[in-house]
């Protein structure tokens, strides 16, 4: 990716590699052949045809039908597809405004680390696309699109994201009064946007349609179905599941009421910029302690360069294993001969080390050895390495882990509620026509 992916924008690939599992639906309902290629929006200088719109609101339907929710009538499925279309289109648009172009290389890797997803080869993924009736070039213009909004995103918010170190102090002070950390909520959402220059009858036109949203919640009506039926909200079409969430994920706007709300509940409306915002509490569980294994490692590096190919690499490893076993002290090895001079000062040592510090090919020799083995020659970016663990011992790393934990969780709320408000914004203020007749 040429993206970086610290910026919590990651490639979303739920619905293509649900294509494998379902089936695609490209083709269109036949009811509505009559109107194939037709314009069904204007959005700003392009449009969305009939075609298009039937294409994608078959395969979301097909994906409702699979989760065994009752689907709301076609044209409520039409209707948010749309808007979702429309959104997208939008998001393309400014990316292309701001220059962002993504290569073949970029896109061809995607779509290998979709085809192993699905544990398929690409030759076995691009063969199953064509068997349900999809085109690679089709597959792949998409993934090329998605990566670009990503990186339009990144940009336009990711970048301008902090956590600080107070920001978590805060967080950890005030835990008691917002609920346990140990605690995580599986929660639904149906938002009913307000615009941001909405008169007092729309606020209030949008705040009746949510409190009778409520009351026909409380009543015994689907959740899921009246979310995909009427929200505004980015998530509807998956029945508006946010998935599971730590009270740090939660929007703070929600958290008072989150923390007090039971398994299946339905919170009163709650009022924020974007509009009214209704609740349910899906599921509630707790987490265990988080236990990792340090481990205290050493190494001897040899590098490669125009004068030692990897085969000399190895084999100049392989010799000074061969001298250790003889007897030979791995640390006056290591001050000799490693090219890591920051550790072979210290005779090899790289110190306690936590899961995940040090690069895959490392690790998993080391972990793979016992304490006092010295190790196969292994290969890694930065060259090749002779492995030697002195030690290992399991640690309570709660307090690091909650810490790190809360700047994620804190950092992806709040792209998440400034991706709310910049996708509303970038709708509101964008031409859009809509053909109400092909609806």
């Amino acid at each position: 990716m040429n993206f970086n992916p610290s910026l919590n924008f990651r490639i979303t690939y739920a619905f293509i590699s649900l294509l494998v599992a379902i089936g695609f639906a490209v083709v269109a309902s036949p009811t509505r052949a009559e109107y194939l290629d037709s314009i069904v929006a204007v959005v700003e200088d392009d449009v969305i045809l009939e075609s298009e719109l039937s294409k994608e609101s078959s395969a979301i339907m097909q994906r409702i039908q699979a989760s065994d929710t009752q689907a709301p009538p076609e044209v409520v499925i039409r209707k948010q597809v749309l808007e979702k279309m429309i959104v997208e289109k939008l998001q393309r648009q400014q990316a292309e405004r701001m220059g962002i172009k993504i290569n073949d290389e970029t896109v061809n890797n995607s779509a290998v680390e979709v085809a192993q997803r699905n544990h398929m080869s690409l030759a076995q993924f691009r063969a199953e696309l064509e068997r349900q009736g999809m085109t690679y070039k089709s597959f792949f213009d998409t993934v090329r699109d998605e990566i670009a909004i990503n990186q339009l995103k990144a940009r336009e918010i990711g970048s301008r994201i902090q956590v600080t170190e107070h920001e978590i102090d805060h967080f950890l002070e005030t835990q008691d009064k917002i609920g346990d950390e140990a605690v995580q909520y599986h929660l639904g959402h149906i938002l009913i946007a307000v615009k941001e220059a909405a008169s007092p009858a729309e606020v209030q036109l949008a705040q009746n349609k949510a409190a009778e949203l409520v009351k026909r919640l409380r009543a015994g009506e689907d959740f899921s179905q009246l979310a995909i039926g009427n929200s505004n909200d980015n998530n509807a079409l998956k029945g508006g599941d946010l998935g599971w969430r730590t009270i740090g994920d939660v929007p703070s706007l929600f958290q008072d009421t989150v923390t007090k709300m039971q398994t299946g509940e339905i919170a009163d409306p709650i009022r924020s910029p974007s509009g009214f915002h209704i609740i349910k509490m899906l599921e509630l569980k707790g987490l265990e302690g988080h236990i990792i294994t340090k481990t205290k490692v050493s190494h001897i590096l040899i590098k490669t360069n125009e004068l030692i190919n990897d085969a000399e690499a190895r084999n100049k490893l392989l010799a000074l294993k061969a001298r250790i076993h003889d007897g030979e002290d791995f640390a006056a090895l290591a001050r000799a001969y490693s090219d890591d001079k920051g550790s072979a000062l210290k005779d090899g040592s790289l110190d306690w080390v936590n899961p995940g510090d040090l690069v895959k090919p490392f690790e998993q020799a080391m972990n793979e050895s016992s304490i006092g083995e010295i190790s196969e020659p292994v290969q890694t970016q930065f060259g090749w390495h002779l492995i030697k663990v002195t030690g290992r011992e399991n640690k309570d790393n709660s307090a690091e882990y909650r810490r790190n934990l809360i700047r994620e969780t804190i950092r992806k709320r709040k792209i998440e509620e400034e991706t709310g408000l910049w996708l509303r914004r970038l709708r509101d203020e964008a031409f859009v026509e809509i053909n109400q007749s092909r609806l």
